[in-house]
């Protein structure tokens, strides 16, 4: 069966369509037949002007078979229905334009035929008013379909949009802040050298008040926090992973076993100012009571900080690449900062993992605003305000899934994506073995800021 073709929106649509009897292979040797007049290797450009194969004039579509344009689509319909026995009154060959067409139909007709118009195409009165009736049914099904496609409210589409922005503040993706900090050294011969370049200038800035800024946060904790630390006096601390500190010379101590961790606790004391902002950006977090606050902030930094990690992590060479090759970390980079494989293995499996899930930005900051709200975390009071608006959350996460990534992506990936915050927990939790390890190390442990040991003061507890 073959169907007429442009009726209303003059391009071939055979779907659905009543037709007349004839064979694909029929049809196929009518498409043959006005192969002169299709676009060459069966591709049209719609760039290029249309051009009606009759008259010249501006064609709408392919009808009957051949690109014309409206008129003539309509004259060939007319003429088949009526059977119409046109006449030249010149010579039989005539030329049709788009001025003249009206002169001559016996020659139009005839040029409508020579350029491939077949009157099998033609629908009956009763097919296509069955075909309008089709093509109305077909869209008020897209209509309803469209209704029931998952939708994001107003209010998750602010919250995620609040999120966005608030990682867009918090995540440098020129890395240019690196350079402030104290150099790589992978070689323990060099390290003194470096520690001697390194201007008490540059020490200061890195922890100054305007570098970290800590002052609006902790504005809003009041007196008698349980932190046994002046959060008035975070600015002022390298609150690094480690805890680098200054001697009475204003010059890093150093650990000649470690060359590499006076730079990484730099980033990571980077790190964890950016994530403290970042929390104070979700929404519900700073009517949480202050303790809360801190509770979920020094439970789940370690945690944020591998999740953003997965941002500058590549799959390739599985490291983490930040600007140039002088900040491209891997496994080797870490262990001199004081890391076992115990940890770091685990580590790049998650990041592997978590980077083949392809998320999108909305949902790789949504995961890390669930993460931070945690209503399990240890020290948590309230643990039913924290639990609200991390459903809230979670429900925003389903909601986009659902409505914005497409398949297969979206296969089971909301449930994949809460696994990955399980596999942080034993991460953090292997985390604060070797935290505390280091707290055995008489080396190490002058090395520990008082900030860094209260941070992690809970994971030690454990």
């Amino acid at each position: 069966m073959v169907c007429e073709v442009g009726l209303d929106s003059g391009f071939l649509k055979g779907d659905g369509a009543t037709c007349l009897g004839v064979s694909s292979a029929e049809m196929d040797q009518m498409a043959v037949s006005s192969s002169a007049y299709q676009p060459e290797d069966d591709e049209f450009d719609r760039n290029c002007p249309r051009i009606c194969g009759v008259c010249g004039d501006k064609a709408t579509g392919f009808h009957f078979n051949a690109m014309t344009c409206e008129g003539c689509k309509g004259f060939f319909r007319r003429s088949m229905k009526k059977k119409a026995n046109f006449t030249c009154p010149f010579n039989g060959n005539c030329s049709i334009t788009k001025d003249n067409r009206r002169h001559c139909q016996a020659c139009r007709l005839k040029r409508c035929q020579d350029i491939g118009m077949m009157k099998e195409f033609i629908l009956t009165d009763e097919e296509v008013q069955r075909k309008k009736e089709m093509i109305l049914k077909r869209k008020e099904e897209e209509a309803v379909k469209e209704a029931k496609k998952p939708k994001l409210s107003e209010e998750q589409e602010k919250l995620i949009a609040l999120l966005v922005d608030a990682h867009h503040k918090t995540f440098d993706t020129s890395y240019s802040y690196l350079s402030q900090f104290r150099p790589p050294v992978r070689d323990e011969s060099k390290m003194e050298e470096s520690e001697q370049s390194t201007s008490t200038d540059a020490s200061q800035n890195l922890c100054s008040a305007d570098s970290f800024g800590f002052d609006s946060f902790t504005a809003s904790f009041p007196e008698g926090c349980n932190l046994s630390i002046d959060m008035s006096e975070l600015p002022k601390l390298d609150f690094s992973i480690f805890g680098m500190i200054q001697d009475g010379t204003n010059s890093p101590m150093r650990s000649e076993k470690l060359p590499m961790l006076p730079h990484l606790a730099d980033l990571v004391s980077y790190s964890i100012q950016k994530v403290v902002y970042f929390a104070k950006a979700i929404p519900g977090f700073r009517e949480l009571l202050a303790d809360d606050q801190i509770a979920l902030l020094k439970s789940s930094a370690i945690e944020i900080i591998m999740l953003r990690s997965n941002e500058s992590f590549s799959v390739e060479d599985m490291s983490w690449k930040c600007g140039n090759d002088e900040f491209k970390y891997d496994i080797n980079d870490v262990t001199k900062a004081g890391h076992s494989l115990e940890l770091l293995e685990p580590l790049i499996k998650f990041q592997v993992g978590l980077k083949n899930l392809n998320l999108h930005e909305a949902e790789h900051v949504l995961l890390m605003a669930i993460c931070i709200l945690s209503p399990d975390r240890p020290g948590v009071q309230n643990r039913v305000q924290v639990e609200r608006i991390q459903d809230g959350l979670s429900e925003t996460l389903q909601s986009y899934i659902r409505a914005k990534h497409p398949p297969p992506g979206n296969r089971l990936l909301y449930p994949k994506m809460i696994q990955k915050l399980t596999d942080l927990r034993s991460l953090s939790e292997e985390h604060s073995k070797q935290f505390q390890s280091l707290t055995f190390n008489p080396d190490c442990n002058t090395h520990l800021t008082p900030l860094v040991l209260e941070v992690f003061s809970n994971d030690v507890d454990q």
